[in-house]
């Protein structure tokens, strides 16, 4: 299948996926996986980096539209796209000339510690945006810790389930 073709596919689904089914899940009033940056972390190498930054902010700006959230994601997920190529060198080292997409087949356990830090900081400017205030500090920790665990968990499934299809 076309990369492209394949990048739109996964787009539609990750954004569905969190607009109908993981938006309306809040553990404990805390935590709500964000699945969708998944498009993010896994998106290949080859891909010029402010075309990166416009397929994340496009993602984001399609959560926020159903969402009714004003920008929050969109912003959060340019950073993320923006930070990317630095989380991969600081987990990854490669040949630059050798193109990969980011995964548990090609990083191993960096790409487990580049997801996490990558999906922190998404989460983090997620929930400082919508809490738009440092009055409730604990409640914000508690949030990005436990949305950013749960992301995890969900991200390291699909690697597990994509890894034993390749």
């Amino acid at each position: 299948m076309n990369n492209l073709l394949r990048r739109i596919l996964s787009f539609i689904l990750l954004a569905l996926v969190q607009v109908f089914i993981l938006n309306r899940i809040y553990l404990f009033g805390y935590a709500t996986p964000m699945l969708y940056i998944y498009f993010i972390l896994t998106m290949s190498q080859d891909v010029p980096h402010n075309r990166m930054m416009l397929w994340a902010f496009l993602l984001g700006l399609v959560i926020d539209a159903f969402s009714n959230t004003l920008g929050i994601h969109a912003a959060a997920c340019t950073l993320t796209a923006f930070l990317r190529p630095a989380l991969v060198r600081l987990f990854f080292i490669r040949d630059e000339g050798e193109p990969f997409t980011p995964g548990l087949h090609t990083m191993g356990s960096a790409f487990r510690r580049y997801a996490l830090l990558a999906i922190f900081v998404h989460h983090t400017v997620v929930i400082v945006l919508q809490y738009f205030s440092f009055d409730y500090p604990l409640q914000m920790g508690i949030s990005i810790a436990s949305s950013t665990l749960l992301t995890m968990l969900l991200v390291m499934a699909i690697q597990s389930i994509t890894n034993q299809q390749a």
